[in-house]
């Protein structure tokens, strides 16, 4: 960790230092194929779950906890049901989009070098309401605050981060003997890739493509009219290439 980052201080970034951010969010993909087999070196590991470990949490209730998770065997029982999950998931699947589905790669959890449970404590705030009172579920959000923060930190480092969402949580909490107060947030495949792909392989395939952000901008209240020269910004910068 570059020692400048040791130390909180204001002020902006240098330019350098701010395309390297917006690149590692712009290229970030959700990866779920061309893992290679080397293993990550635990220095490496530790510096992305210390990433994870300063993500933003309200009330600064740090609920996040991650399973390492290396084993083979265990691994294949995941992904046995993960192939269980999917294969409930397809009738809800429109019709037409089933054949689609069908061929799409959804996971890396055998082939990637390790995978990683983020979980949320939901105890570990029990005697400070703060920012929860009104608002119980913001203990999850920090968590995925971790997740983002991690993932971020493996794509500066070429680490390749999968999210693997299509398993039944409870089986899986059975699985790893997690207690009943902790929440399973995020499974992740974890490793060195041989490539980013380009776009996301979701869009790339047809699967969606990413809404035009000028949309998505309201004003003042819920489809409140406005914005058009913010909205007219975020137009001129959809057409610049990313990394740009």
């Amino acid at each position: 960790m570059p020692a400048d980052h040791a130390h909180a201080h204001s002020g902006c970034f240098d330019l350098a230092a701010q395309e390297a951010v917006y690149r590692a969010i712009f290229t970030r993909r959700d990866v779920r194929s061309h893992f290679l087999p080397d293993p990550l070196d635990d220095d490496m590991l530790a510096r992305l779950l210390m990433a994870a470990h300063h993500a933003p949490s309200v009330g600064f209730m740090q609920p996040w906890n991650f399973i390492v998770i290396r084993d083979q065997r265990r691994r294949q029982q995941v992904r046995d049901l993960f192939l269980a999950a999917r294969q409930q998931e397809l009738p809800h699947i429109a019709e037409e989009r089933q054949a689609l589905y069908r061929k799409l790669k959804l996971e890396g959890i055998c082939e990637s070098p390790l995978n990683l449970v983020v979980t949320c404590d939901r105890s570990r705030s029990r005697n400070s309401p703060l920012g929860r009172w009104h608002n119980p579920e913001m203990d999850l959000y920090s968590t995925v605050c971790a997740v983002q923060n991690f993932w971020l930190a493996a794509r500066a480092e070429g680490v390749g981060v999968g999210w693997v969402s299509i398993i039944d949580r409870e089986a899986l909490k059975r699985m790893l003997a997690i207690p009943e107060h902790v929440v399973p947030v995020a499974y992740l495949c974890v490793g060195r890739v041989s490539e980013f792909a380009a776009r996301p392989d979701l869009e790339r395939h047809g699967w969606g493509s990413r809404l035009p952000l000028a949309d998505l901008i309201m004003s003042e209240e819920y489809c409140g009219d406005g914005e058009t020269e913010l909205k007219d910004a975020a137009a001129r910068l959809a057409g610049t290439p990313v990394g740009a």
